[in-house]
């Protein structure tokens, strides 16, 4: 380096210029009972046989897991109707999404996301040696003209979290075909679709349709989210079969711990716990926007599990507020580093936590300084 004699190992400058992923608060302290609402976890907890799944694997410690997840792979090849040679498994999806980074981007590339996007993307955009490029918004909802306007020869990857986290807005699945039309074929795009089954919209699709019919589109998913097996960290993708090629070739040899190989297969066949969860989140998510809404705060339409709470100006700002929700034992989420510093993200938790933050907010709303 210029003749000059290091004094100790130095990383490259673009590894240097990624901002770490700041996960949200876990806890309160001084405070008898906690909701943690910060993280999108559901409040039901996973499948009780996804549990007696995990439990059996303890006299097996000792034995590596399948590397390729094959059951798994297979298990969720049976309920979505797919090919089980062109899935993948991962270390939750952010594990899949780095990996597609490395597989197909390089210094001199670009990777495009939109404006609020989940931080990952220009995290493993950055950690592939590309440049993050971030595309418009229109109203906190991903704009297909927008991104395809920041499109360029460099541009490699595009990545769309539908639902995007932390709006949780949506792209129509027709608005999806209309930006996969206007990309080159030579362009990945990925569909990150953690939040797929809490949509109950008629005109949304996860991907798989156009995975199939598509030589450059990936879906991505998660058990971390509506099959409550977060701690297991359990991610998979569906795409081509030269994509899923390319990153088997660089994953790690075991990257799917053996309890979350049986866990998430387990989880899959309790088809009655997962449909509780869409019933307990479809009639909390419009009760907390009704209420919520009725405080003064602007509630982002949401298809997911979260809600994203823009607080007004003044004294009772989004700060403020996670200070006094925090104070009375309700963790919700800052966004700060989205882009959103007038806002909060809140997880669709227990009856007991929501009733109990509409509570808190309206307290806190009325400026009762006692509380404050």
């Amino acid at each position: 380096m210029s003749g000059q004699m290091l004094s100790r190992p130095v990383p490259r400058a673009d590894v240097m210029a990624i901002d770490a992923y700041v996960p949200g608060k876990s806890g309160a302290s001084g405070v008898a009972k906690v909701h943690k609402l910060s993280s999108n976890e559901t409040p039901l907890g996973p499948s009780p046989l996804a549990i007696e799944a995990f439990r059996s694997v303890a006299d097996h410690l000792a034995l590596y897991p399948d590397g390729s997840a094959s059951r798994l792979r297979e298990a969720i090849a049976r309920r979505y109707g797919l090919d089980a040679a062109q899935i993948i498994c991962g270390n939750g999806s952010d594990d899949i999404l780095a990996l597609l980074a490395h597989a197909y981007l390089q210094p001199g590339d670009e990777g495009l996301y939109t404006q609020h996007g989940f931080l990952e993307y220009p995290i493993v955009i950055r950690s592939a040696g590309a440049a993050p490029v971030a595309a418009a918004e229109t109203d906190l909802t991903a704009d297909v003209d927008q991104l395809l306007s920041k499109v360029t020869s460099k541009t490699k990857v595009v990545f769309l979290a539908n639902p995007n986290n932390p709006t949780g807005t949506y792209l129509s699945f027709a608005e999806v075909k209309r930006l996969h039309a206007g990309l080159p074929p030579y362009v990945l795009l990925v569909l990150d679709a953690a939040y797929a089954e809490y949509v109950t919209r008629n005109d949304y699709a996860s991907g798989i349709e156009l995975v199939a019919t598509s030589e450059n589109v990936v879906m991505t998913r998660t058990f971390s989210k509506i099959y409550g097996l977060a701690n297991l960290r359990i991610g998979w993708a569906y795409g081509p079969a030269h994509v899923i090629d390319a990153v088997n070739r660089i994953r790690g040899p075991f990257n799917v711990n053996g309890a979350a190989i049986e866990a998430g297969i387990a989880a899959l066949a309790d088809a009655a716990h997962t449909q509780k969860a869409v019933a307990h989140n479809d009639h909390w998510l419009p009760w907390l926007t009704k209420w919520i809404a009725a405080l003064g705060i602007e509630v982002t339409p949401s298809v997911g599990n979260f809600l994203l709470l823009r607080f007004p100006d003044g004294a009772r700002t989004a700060k403020a507020a996670d200070a006094y929700l925090t104070a009375r034992g309700f963790v919700l989420r800052a966004v700060v580093a989205y882009g959103l510093p007038d806002c909060l993200r809140m997880t669709i938790g227990t009856a007991e936590a929501n009733e109990g933050v509409v509570a808190a907010l309206t307290t806190f709303m009325k400026g009762d300084e006692r509380g404050a």
